[in-house]
């Protein structure tokens, strides 16, 4: 998916890119320079939409440049670009995997499981997605 980006040049006072992704409201970023700016802009695309896909929101539909031009002539003279986020990497697929771990550990993680009503997959899979697996 391809974002237009309108991304707002630095000054003497700040010498940073302020960068804002109309289509993910409330998602901005910044660089010390141009290139900076474009890759930190991507970064924090994917994130906003990795967070959106975890409260059950898709993912917006981009607004063409021209559009977004046209309804925001306080960018004018604000450097545009657009951002590519690979959509395919958040995806919800399931994929199979192959880990080693002690088998003390995966005992452990087995009855850990049971008893949290889940199986060996779902449990890691809801420790990670909750942030309790630290």
């Amino acid at each position: 998916m391809n974002y237009v980006v309108a991304i707002e040049p630095g000054d003497a006072d700040n010498p940073d890119f302020g960068v804002i992704i109309p289509d993910l409201p409330g998602c901005y970023s910044q660089g010390d320079d141009l290139d900076q700016a474009i890759r930190n802009a991507t970064e924090a695309a994917g994130l906003w939409l990795d967070t959106a896909f975890d409260e059950g929101r898709s993912a917006p539909k981009a607004t063409p440049f021209a559009t977004l031009y046209a309804e925001h002539p306080e960018w004018h003279n604000w450097i545009w670009a657009v951002v590519e986020v690979d959509l395919s990497k958040l995806s919800d697929k399931t994929e199979r995997i192959n880990i080693t771990i002690p088998q003390r550990v995966l005992r452990r993680l087995d009855a850990t499981a049971r008893a949290a009503g889940d199986s060996r997959s779902g449990y890691i899979t809801r420790m990670v997605m909750s942030g309790n697996w630290t």
